[in-house]
């Protein structure tokens, strides 16, 4: 016997073995739908007995293996059942004669045969016949399982009839030797009247009448006649024989102890079917050794477990009859058949290390010379025994070796398909599976090397089955899963191959749906490049939307009348973890960033990145990047425009490398940080560009607010200068631009500022409103710059000192440059230096614009945007007023005041006054200037200038009634100087706060007025009763002659 059936187990022993085969021409569909029924009637309860037969169907067999019919019963073929496919009556005698030479090739062993002919009707369908049964077609054929069951119990009869003939003592009659067909010429020539010739032909004939007994039903009689078997064959060391007895004897132990089988699903059929418990089976077999061999014995559960072998005895016995076929070379078959019999029932008993001892005796079995297709079935069979006892890995190794022996190079047509099926069927043996998902939970699984071969081996066979999808996923499932295990360059032979597989067919994160059903999930790209942490950006600070103060209390909760609840509390800290505290604007491009590096130690080009969203339409602007070899976190920034509002939820990204298509949800990436994936839209807003006719400043204003200047500006003016500052307001978005709100500030002085800083008129602006996308407004702010005009204490002591005149001669030399050193010499003490009032100083300004404005759909829902414009202002001096003093006129209600005026810039201005002549300074000049004025009577002015309720005190109030007066001397006056080179006019300016806090203390209590330059008159009237120095010749007599 050359052909082995690895399918064989233990209960096999008990069936007989009827052959189903075509004759003729017959659809493969046909026949197999004719013998899924036939194969149906696996076992049929005798008729007038509680015996059960059992019925093993095959579709082939080799007709060498029926010639061990007598060394093992359940190996020969007692049933033929043939199908054929006949049309007319003429074909119908060739058919006829075709079943004939079938029953030939069997023909020594056939209990009984059947003819099934389908599509012949007629005269001679109609003969009735024993041996024929005719159908119509195989569609109308109701009768074929029914026909079966007589068919099988023909055979029935002709068993029995058999058993009952050798189970008879004729000890009259001489027993035939039964023989195994490489045994015939053994026995050539022997003694056939010895004593140990005599006891051999007993013993294999007890053997054989244990078989039929077995098939027969009897169970109890079967082990009878196996153990007197092994009594007889081991005296006269028939090892051959002996082994058979002592398996038959294994055999109906396994029956009796296991009657649900050992064959798996099969077994299982055959428990469901018919062996319902091992007391049914054993109640539904009895029979003892009788004339007739039918009657029942009611002794027969006694014998039959004192016969019987226990669950260990029997994988003893199993052992011992293997050790006897290994005697014989020819017997290959039979010991791995027995070996695999074995393993069955050692995986029942969960004895899983004995059965690998099994097994590892049946790989070392040498067999003749075996087909390709005969070793992948060996090969498949030992993977699924180890698969059995729990060897997965083991399993997986014969699997595989099956696989590559499809792919044989000796094989003419290579089976690809069935080479990756099976390889394929080995990834659950090596910890693999080809879900990315299950390689991103917790530590490695399973041998990296190993598992690298066999999805190239994959690769490979996909690759040859004419697949290219399927090797671009299993070549980026290696790359994906085994990245960490790969050598440098390993990566760079992985990305070439994958390269220039996905240069004819693109990865794609589609499932991909193979023959068998089984679906193989997409695989992204989740490490190439690596992302560590995502984090969705805000709006720039001048693009944010804030909602108006009126409305923010319109979306507090009140569902609970509770002020403070843990639950509320702890969901809301929940909802921060994913809910970003801040919002996007419909229709303005948002960003999200990502810290990402590269692990290949080669640049790595990522393409088409963009961004995965749910929840608000989103139009994804893709980015391509560049990361060097190996490179640290690099910032990646993802943009986007959401095109509704709502909701919008960050889910992950999607790239494109090495040809494949990936998305990466943020929820298979382990490690990720992330500061929050959803955020709020709101409606679209419109955008508000600035530009001005002022240069850009390298000053960026740091308010104490913490507020973010969009644009800064720069200007350099002289004390007392005005300048016009032309900004232009382009609305850049695509709604329309309906409200306009501009307010100042001035942030980071510590100066006196003397009038309004900054003024503007509104109106004419918002008179262009609404402004269209794309149009623009023009805006016109008055910057003034009006500080202290007088001169530090210091400095007019050094005046003073330095001896000027009373008519007012210029300044030596000297003294021009001590007082007026350059702009950018940097005093050594600064504190020193603040204090003593340089001329040159130049003092800086800062001031804010703020324009806050809305339109658009955002408007309507309450939300507007601020964008802020910084105003940097350089303050040079102009003129400084060192000395004052009055002189009578010749009318009493006149006097003279006499200014001594110095000019602090690098350039020749002059200085005039009103109905008074120009007086030219040349740069660092001091000279003294006369005006005559008309004394000011201010028991004239009213007691409050305005209603004094409005005032919250008299302070106010007193500083409204100066201002007044104030503004009374200013008009008065009317001082003004100019460059001449620059033919620009400047107007005056006002003492400092220190002076004037000086004057508010003198004896007289004379009050200061904070008014412009023009008010100077009064406050140094104050000045001069406290300095005496300045004014030694005149003294306190000079101030009657300015007041009435």
């Amino acid at each position: 016997m050359s052909v082995p059936d690895y399918m064989q187990c233990a209960e096999d022993h008990q069936t007989l073995l009827v052959v189903v085969q075509p004759v003729g021409l017959v659809p493969e569909e046909s026949f197999f739908r004719i013998y899924k029924r036939i194969s149906a009637v696996s076992q049929v309860n005798v008729r007038d007995s509680q015996r059960v037969l059992y019925i093993r169907y095959r579709h082939h067999y080799p007709p060498e293996n029926n010639e061990w019919g007598d060394f093992q019963t359940h190996r020969k073929v007692v049933g033929l059942i043939t199908i054929t496919d006949c049309s007319s009556a003429k074909d119908w005698p060739q058919t006829f004669e075709k079943f004939h030479l079938q029953k030939e090739m069997y023909g020594s062993t056939l209990y009984d045969s059947r003819l099934f002919v389908f599509g012949l009707q007629g005269e001679i369908a109609e003969q009735p016949r024993t041996d024929v049964a005719f159908y119509p077609s195989y569609d109308e054929c109701e009768t074929v399982e029914k026909r079966i069951e007589d068919f099988i119990e023909s055979l029935f009869i002709v068993l029995e009839s058999k058993r009952l003939d050798r189970a008879t003592d004729k000890s009259g009659d001489k027993i035939p030797l039964l023989c195994v067909p490489f045994e015939k010429k053994d026995f050539v020539g022997l003694d056939t009247d010895s004593r140990h010739y005599k006891k051999r032909c007993q013993g294999r004939m007890r053997k054989h009448v244990g078989d039929l007994c077995l098939q027969a039903g009897m169970l109890q009689d079967s082990l009878v006649h196996y153990h007197m078997a092994v009594e007889l064959l081991r005296s006269v060391n028939d090892f051959l024989w002996l082994g058979a007895a002592l398996e038959g004897l294994c055999s109906a132990s396994v029956i009796y102890h296991y009657p649900g089988g050992t064959g798996g699903k099969v077994g299982s059929r055959r428990a469901q079917g018919g062996s319902l418990s091992a007391e049914a089976g054993n109640r539904h077999r009895p029979g003892a050794l009788t004339s007739n061999g039918i009657n029942a014995d009611t002794s027969a559960e006694i014998g039959r477990a004192k016969n019987c072998l226990s669950p260990e005895d029997i994988i003893d016995k199993y052992k011992e009859a293997i050790s006897y076929y290994g005697k014989y070379k020819n017997a290959g078959v039979i010991e791995l058949e027995a070996c695999v019999k074995a393993v069955r029932v050692l995986a029942i008993q969960k004895r899983s290390m004995e059965a690998s001892e099994f097994l590892q005796n049946a790989v070392y079995i040498n067999l003749r010379q075996l087909s390709e297709e005969e070793k992948i079935q060996r090969y498949s069979i030992l993977s699924e025994l180890y698969e059995r006892i729990g060897f997965h890995r083991k399993s997986a190794f014969f699997k595989r070796i099956a696989a590559m022996q499809c792919a044989a190079p000796s094989i003419p047509e290579p089976g690809w398909r069935a080479c990756y099926k099976l390889l394929l069927e080995t990834l659950p043996g090596y910890s693999l599976s080809l879900d990315p998902k299950d390689f991103s939970k917790g530590t490695h699984r399973g041998w990296a090397a190993v598992q690298m071969r066999l999805l190239h081996e994959l690769v490979y066979a996909s690759r040859r089955m004419g697949n290219p999808a399927l090797s671009v996923r299993h070549l980026s499932f290696l790359l994906q899963t085994m990245l960490d295990f790969l050598s440098d360059q390993e990566k760079k032979d992985v990305t070439q191959s994958l390269e220039s597989y996905t240069a004819k067919c693109p990865g794609t994160m589609e499932f991909i749906t193979l023959p068998d059903g089984l679906k193989l999930p997409p695989v992204p790209f989740t490490k190439l490049p690596i992302v560590r942490s995502v984090k969705l950006l805000n709006l720039p600070t001048s693009l944010r939307p804030h909602k108006m103060k009126s409305l923010l209390g319109q979306n507090v909760s009140t569902k609970s009348p509770f002020i403070y609840s843990p639950i509320i509390a702890h969901n809301r800290g929940e909802e921060r973890t994913k809910k970003i505290d801040f919002q996007w604007v419909q229709g303005d491009v948002c960003e999200v960033q990502l810290m990402v590096y590269n692990p290949m130690p080669f640049e790595l080009r990522v393409e088409n990145m963009g961004l995965l969203t749910t929840g608000v339409e989103f139009e994804s602007l893709p980015a391509a990047l560049s990361l060097p070899a190996e490179s640290g976190l690099y910032p990646v920034t993802l943009v986007g425009v959401p095109q509704t509002t709502g909701q919008i939820t960050i889910n992950g990204y999607h790239t494109s490398v090495f040809g494949v298509f990936s998305d990466c949800l943020l929820d298979n990436l382990p490690g990720v940080k992330t500061n929050g994936c959803t955020v709020e839209v709101i409606p679209a807003l419109p955008r508000l560009q600035i530009s001005t006719s002022l240069p850009r400043s390298a000053h960026t204003l740091q308010p104490s607010s913490g507020d973010e200047i969009s644009t800064n500006v720069s200007v350099q003016l002289y004390n007392g200068e005005t300048q016009q500052l032309i900004i232009k307001l382009e609305n850049i978005g695509t709604e329309p631009l309906e409200t306009l709100e501009v307010t100042s500030k001035t942030v980071n002085t510590k100066e006196k500022l003397y009038g309004d800083f900054l003024s503007w008129k509104l109106e004419d602006t918002l008179s262009q409103f609404p402004l269209r996308p794309g149009k623009i407004a023009i805006f016109t702010v008055n910057i003034k710059v009006k500080l202290d005009f007088s001169c530090q204490e210091n400095l007019l002591q050094d005046l003073n000192d330095d001896g000027i005149s009373v008519s007012g001669l210029p300044l030596s030399s000297p003294f021009r440059q001590v007082v007026k050193p350059r702009v950018e010499a940097k005093p050594v003490n600064p504190q020193e230096s603040s204090k003593a009032g340089d001329f040159s100083h130049v003092k800086t300004l800062e001031a804010i614009l703020n324009f806050k404005y809305s339109g658009g759909p955002g408007h309507v829902e309450g939300y507007y945007r601020n964008l802020s414009l910084g105003l940097h202002v350089e303050v040079e001096p102009s003129v400084f007023f060192t000395r004052v003093s009055t002189l009578p006129a010749t009318s009493t209600r006149q006097c003279h005041l006499l200014l001594d005026v110095f000019n602090s810039t690098e350039h020749e201005l002059t200085i005039s006054a009103r109905n008074n002549e120009d007086l030219i300074l040349h740069a660092g000049e001091c000279q003294r200037m006369a005006i005559q004025v008309d004394k000011f009577n201010f028991e004239s002015f009213p007691e409050s200038p305005a209603d004094g309720t409005q005032f919250a005190n008299e302070k106010q109030l007193e500083e409204e009634r100066q201002q007044a007066k104030g503004l009374e001397i200013n008009s008065k006056l009317d001082i003004c100087w100019k460059i001449i080179s620059f033919h620009k006019y400047f107007v005056e300016g006002v003492l400092n706060q220190l002076v004037l806090e000086h004057l508010q203390l003198a004896p007289l209590q004379w009050v200061c007025f904070k008014s412009k330059f023009n008010s100077v008159l009064l406050v140094l009237i104050n000045l001069m009763t406290q300095r005496g120095p300045l004014l030694r010749s005149n003294g306190p007599s000079a101030l009657s002659e300015l007041i009435i």
